[in-house]
């Protein structure tokens, strides 16, 4: 990781999707909240992202039904 791709993205390759084809603009129930506990973590320790993460997961925790 270097300091400007903060998260390792810059080596990640993004499915294939065709040029014709737009990107599918929802994610499953379980997705929302395993992103939404990853924030969650991400929030609690404090580092630099910790702001940005609680944001985040507050707006996420908003539109997502409960898992219950």
């Amino acid at each position: 990781m270097d300091d400007n791709d903060p998260l390792g993205l810059d080596g990640i390759a993004s499915a294939p999707v065709e040029r014709t084809m737009e990107r599918l603009a929802l994610m499953s129930r379980e997705e929302a909240h395993d992103l939404l506990r990853l924030l969650a973590t991400v929030a609690e320790e404090g580092g630099p992202l910790s702001a940005e993460a609680e944001r985040l997961g507050r707006e996420i925790a908003a539109r997502i039904p409960s898992e219950n």
